[in-house]
């Protein structure tokens, strides 16, 4: 089991879905060392999205943001080197999963465990169970409205498909790792590989 349970259950992560071009864009902008706000800036200032507002450029790269900022160093250079489709599908999915408790225990506790089990039907109502058993312990999950919900799960449900973790008929696919985004991964935590179907959790000595 993936321990987050002293992360707080942010549900903001309702908004567009992987953002793969804008990630890589803002990615290949940041400095190592800089402010990640100060990237926001520049990332504004050079139109890194297509969005016509400001005001929504900035809510988006602040979700690019906190995410990214979720990788290690090393990760985020490969992510920003690499032109390798699967790596940055993989790195955006491990850096949701470490922002968003509540996506890192669904990538777990749901589709692990149905793909370890042969269920790899992904109906919505699996999320939508999913979501009443943590509303049930945590009031930060309860108490968000109906129409909130329902658009975190079209996010979700988007995201994985980005991800490559879920076909367009809403089956769970085995990820595809290279060795060594694997190796990097489990480097830092080899229990986040637990995020990937199909990818065997190993245990690194030190």
């Amino acid at each position: 089991m993936v321990k987050k349970e002293k992360q707080p259950y942010r549900m903001s992560f309702g908004l567009g879905g992987l953002f793969i071009n804008e990630s890589v864009d803002v990615a290949r902008l940041h400095v190592l060392g800089e402010r990640w706000e100060d990237t926001i800036v520049r990332a504004m200032e050079e139109g890194t999205t297509s969005l016509p507002k400001s005001a929504s450029q900035r809510r988006t790269l602040r979700e690019i943001v906190n995410r990214l900022s979720a990788l290690t160093e090393t990760e985020l250079a490969l992510f920003a080197e690499t032109d390798d489709r699967t790596e940055q599908q993989a790195l955006l999915w491990l850096a949701a999963c470490r922002a968003y408790r509540f996506v890192a225990e669904f990538a777990v506790e749901v589709l692990r465990e149905r793909y370890l089990s042969y269920r790899l039907d992904l109906s919505l109502d699996a999320f939508d169970i999913f979501w009443e058993e943590k509303a049930e312990w945590h009031t930060d999950v309860a108490d968000i409205s109906k129409s909130t919900r329902l658009k975190l799960r079209q996010v979700l449900y988007r995201m994985m498909r980005e991800a490559d973790i879920l076909s367009a008929e809403d089956k769970i696919q085995t990820a595809y790792l290279t060795q060594r985004l694997k190796a990097l991964i489990a480097e830092h935590r080899a229990t986040d590989l637990a995020f990937f179907p199909g990818v065997s959790v190993e245990v690194v000595a030190t």
